[in-house]
């Protein structure tokens, strides 16, 4: 009798509502119509760093908290394999960000980079620890499988499982390189390592009864076109959801031609879309001696650096997204403001002009992008 009224609860908050619901273990999970989501990777080394941030009032606050009050419902976190050169994304430190952003009540979007450093179109650099198998295969694919799967156990056994997981980060080539990347991709070796990345995702669903989405993600929209052809003709099927970045200063695509291709990437591959990382600046004064990443080449036509520009840039993706069929926007590192530690490249934040916060880490204007009744 409670699983019936559990099924009509299902049944009257679908129809009511628009939330899309699953049932794990007789519990009612609410997923979200559109994920509005963070990375927020940085946030546990800026607060180590001595960074204090601030609501849109003004006041203190955890900024988890002031995300999810926000209207946040996802938060993204990655993850490195053995990144001895940070005590920071890696297992220790992504547990706390899980921790802190399931006591938000906040979704979590983890993102396997499958590298001791970062992992992007420009490297995919191999973990240390496997590099004696980068030319076998199969026993590659068996490390990257028993890693994904023994982390998400892990996770699991501290009520910690992620709600969607990404197998790699911008993986435009192919994964577990070594150096310079190799083109074109082998997709022998690449469709078998990604598909062994998946299954482990899969079991661990299955064996913990819970859904777990998975993700695929790929740089830039006009990258992702040729990549998810490539990439189902050689068998990589079975996933939920394309991942995008989409930074207009390295695309090509204005946001006419985006609409098309997550138009079309969801109507080819019938899979969900979301864009996973974006970001935009809302100044272009550097406040330290880290150096900005955008400047004013990142900068589009009726969308200047400023606060209401940053707040108008994701407003209008954020439209762009939903009338194209996709489900979903994060902004890439929305807390990474200028601090005392350093980087690999400099002291402060290579971000500073492109975060939520303003120069003294109070929310500013485009944090309002969360809040869906302001413009939906």
């Amino acid at each position: 009798m409670k699983y019936f009224f559990i099924l009509f609860f299902l049944f009257i908050s679908c129809s009511k509502n628009k939330i899309q619901n699953t049932i794990v273990e007789n519990e009612v999970i609410q997923l979200p119509d559109f994920y509005y989501g963070a990375d927020l990777s940085y946030v546990n080394e800026m607060e180590d760093c001595g960074v204090i941030y601030k609501d849109a009032g003004n006041i203190i606050k955890n900024p988890y908290t002031i995300f999810k009050e926000a209207g946040t419902n996802i938060i993204r976190v990655r993850l490195w394999h053995n990144p001895t050169w940070t005590q920071y994304s890696n297992y220790e430190d992504v547990k706390k960000t899980i921790l802190k952003a399931k006591a938000e009540g906040m979704l979590v979007l983890l993102n396997f980079h499958y590298s001791d450093n970062w992992a992007d179109p420009s490297q995919q650099e191999i973990p240390s620890a496997w590099l004696s198998e980068l030319n076998n295969t199969e026993a590659l694919g068996q490390l990257l499988y028993n890693y994904t799967f023994e982390t998400l156990n892990d996770l699991s056994n501290l009520n910690l499982l992620p709600d969607i997981v990404q197998v790699g980060n911008e993986i435009n080539a192919m994964i577990l390189q070594q150096g310079e990347l190799q083109w074109p991709i082998d997709w022998e070796r690449n469709s078998y390592l990604l598909n062994r990345g998946i299954k482990a995702i899969r079991d661990i669903s299955a064996l913990k009864n819970k859904k777990i989405g998975v993700m695929l993600h790929i740089s830039q929209p006009e990258n992702g076109l040729w990549w998810f052809e490539q990439a189902t003709r050689n068998g990589v099927i079975d996933f939920d959801w394309i991942g995008l970045s989409y930074y207009p200063k390295w695309s090509k695509y204005s946001f006419t031609d985006l609409s098309l291709a997550i138009n079309t990437l969801i109507t080819n591959y019938d899979k969900r879309l979301m864009i996973v990382e974006t970001g935009y600046p809302f100044t272009l004064e550097d406040i330290d001696t880290a150096v900005n990443i955008l400047g004013d080449d990142a900068l589009i036509p009726n969308y200047p650096a400023t606060e209401q520009g940053q707040l108008d840039y994701l407003n209008k993706l954020k439209k762009v997204i939903k009338t194209s069929g996709g489900d979903g926007l994060v902004y890439w590192e929305p807390a990474w403001v200028s601090s005392n530690c350093s980087t690999l490249w400099g002291k402060g934040s290579h971000w500073d002009n492109a975060t939520l916060f303003d120069q003294n880490n109070k929310a500013n204007l485009g944090m309002q992008f969360y809040n869906a009744s302001l413009v939906d």
